[in-house]
């Protein structure tokens, strides 16, 4: 069920993909000059759907990044307590196979419930 709903999902952005790099494979200048237009020093030619693939992989890294930096507190704060639980269930078993199996508490009846 899971993947024909990422199939029903995914199909028609790929499809929107394809319909934008045929639509826009006309090349486009693109300069990373800024001091010189009419001569620019560091410029490409390449596809417009090249660019804006790019643009939108850039983006995706830098929003990755960012929340990922973002939740550093987070994973900190599980590997603590990842820890203290290893470190109980230690300590537990330890006092477990200290302690005789059969000990049991004695029954005692509080001195309230005694006088009903």
């Amino acid at each position: 069920m899971i993947r024909f709903l990422k199939a029903l999902i995914l199909l028609p952005v790929a499809i929107l993909i394809v319909l934008l790099a045929v639509a826009n494979r006309a090349p486009v200048t693109l300069s990373l000059d800024p001091f010189s237009q009419a001569a620019p020093e560091f410029a490409f030619q390449l596809p417009l759907f090249a660019v804006i693939f790019a643009a939108i992989m850039v983006g995706i890294l830098i929003g990755g990044t960012a929340s990922w930096l973002a939740q550093g507190r987070n994973r900190k704060t599980r590997r603590q307590l990842r820890r203290e639980t290893r470190q109980l269930r230690y300590e537990t078993e330890r006092l477990k196979a200290q302690s005789p199996s059969t000990t049991t508490l004695p029954a005692t009846i509080p001195s309230q419930a005694r006088s009903i």
